[in-house]
């Protein structure tokens, strides 16, 4: 993990960001990995509701829960614009 990495649950809406760690255990980091939510995937934040979150990697969507979310480690990438 790197000093400025924080769970994905706390990232804005809109930001794009690459995972740099899975805290869970082997079954977490096994379904991640399945869903595409490997270590150094880039995603988009898209939408932020409730609990839980949507994420983009590439033209794929995937809603995350809470739990989930918080134990996946982000780091910045970019800001996307929004239009």
């Amino acid at each position: 993990m790197t000093p400025t990495s924080y769970p994905l649950m706390m990232a804005d809406e809109g930001a794009r960001v690459r995972i740099v760690a899975h805290l869970g255990g082997a079954g977490l980091d096994k379904r991640m990995n399945e869903m595409g939510l490997n270590v150094g995937a880039e995603l988009v934040v898209r939408q932020r509701q409730g609990g839980g979150l949507v994420v983009m990697r590439g033209e794929t969507r995937i809603a995350l829960g809470g739990g989930m979310a918080h134990k996946i480690m982000v780091a910045l990438a970019s800001i996307v614009v929004k239009a």
